[in-house]
């Protein structure tokens, strides 16, 4: 029995995923490749819509994707590529350009809010156009869900909408996808400022827990979390940020509910609490960081496995690409 396809990825613009990365996507795409026939690419076309270092670039795209198998994404099991691998992602992106509305990329909420920081001057056309590349990333693979955080969700609609106006204009040649939005409870906000999500782009190191830090300096940064004045351990999004960010972070590398975490340190204090949630970070990042580190140092061997499944991603792409280009009109070479 074939099982439904799922697509997604993320870009290599840090030289370590953070704790975000790991609960709000890696942990789900690890549950999800034992149901579904999963592609997961690391995005570094994407990528290209910032300014890049080019030898930062490649080593940055081979440290993510060294993480995605170190948290448990199997090459064995589910197809993990580059996605400037395989060649039909761009050209499926130009064929969804002709039939994207110029007013309806620029109604895309990410690229709306970057060309008013920094102006039109300062804005690449690849930013925006950047949805049509992510459509062309999902359509390729027949995909049926996506997962992907609340701030894709638009862009996962606007897929949806050029899948069914080519379908309805050219005939039946994309699978219509469903986004599948992570949970609330998987958001998790910067240590130091737990109003703000956290993020590689973060005013301070010190909020953000790196999956490659070093073990003590991951523990340190929890220890030296924000917390409040009151000294009870419990769940209060509002007026209590800091210590809620805390409990959702125990509760997600745990597979625990929130109420046992704070029925276990009901009258222990924040000390007591930030030490065993530094021993559950550690325990966690601990082996991912070691394989992850085993990976980057045969970089041969990880290069080999990326084409080899980039090979397989290939394969399902340009049948798409092929039927694609037949509907529209473009001469076959012979």
């Amino acid at each position: 029995m074939t099982r439904p396809r799922l697509y997604s990825g993320m870009q290599p613009s840090a030289d370590s995923l953070q704790i975000g990365n790991y609960i709000g996507a890696l942990l789900q795409w690890r549950d999800l490749q034992e149901a579904y026939e999963a592609f997961f690419s690391v995005v570094d076309l994407h990528a290209l819509t910032q300014p890049n270092d080019p030898a930062e670039l490649r080593a940055k795209t081979r440290r993510t994707a060294a993480q995605y198998i170190a948290a448990g994404i199997e090459p064995s099991k589910s197809t993990l590529y580059v996605q400037s691998h395989v060649a039909a992602h761009a050209q499926l992106q130009w064929v969804l350009a002709t039939l994207t509305g110029f007013g309806e990329a620029g109604r895309m909420t990410q690229f709306k809010d970057k060309s008013q920081r920094y102006g039109a001057d300062a804005t690449n056309v690849g930013l925006f156009t950047y949805p049509v590349l992510m459509a062309a990333d999902i359509l390729l693979y027949q995909t049926d869900i996506v997962p992907v955080g609340d701030d894709q969700k638009q862009h996962v609609e606007l897929t949806r909408d050029l899948a069914e106006r080519f379908n309805a204009r050219y005939g039946k040649a994309f699978t219509v996808p469903t986004p599948v939005i992570q949970k609330e409870t998987a958001r998790i906000y910067d240590l130091q400022n737990p109003t703000a999500k956290m993020s590689k782009s973060a005013e301070s190191d010190a909020g953000v827990l790196w999956l490659l830090d070093d073990p003590a300096v991951s523990a340190k940064k929890v220890m030296r979390a924000v917390t409040d004045s009151e000294g009870s351990v419990r769940y209060d999004r509002e007026n209590k940020p800091g210590v809620s960010n805390l409990l959702v972070i125990y509760a997600a590398l745990t597979g625990r509910q929130i109420p046992s975490i704070e029925d276990e340190y009901a009258g222990r204090g924040y000390g007591d609490f930030k030490k065993g949630l530094a021993e559950v970070v550690v325990g966690e990042f601990g082996p991912v960081r070691q394989r992850a580190l085993e990976l980057l140092d045969d970089p041969a061997e990880l290069d080999r496995l990326l084409a080899a499944n980039a090979a397989k991603a290939d394969e399902v792409a340009e049948a798409t690409l092929a039927d694609v280009y037949d509907k529209v009109g473009l001469l076959r070479r012979v």
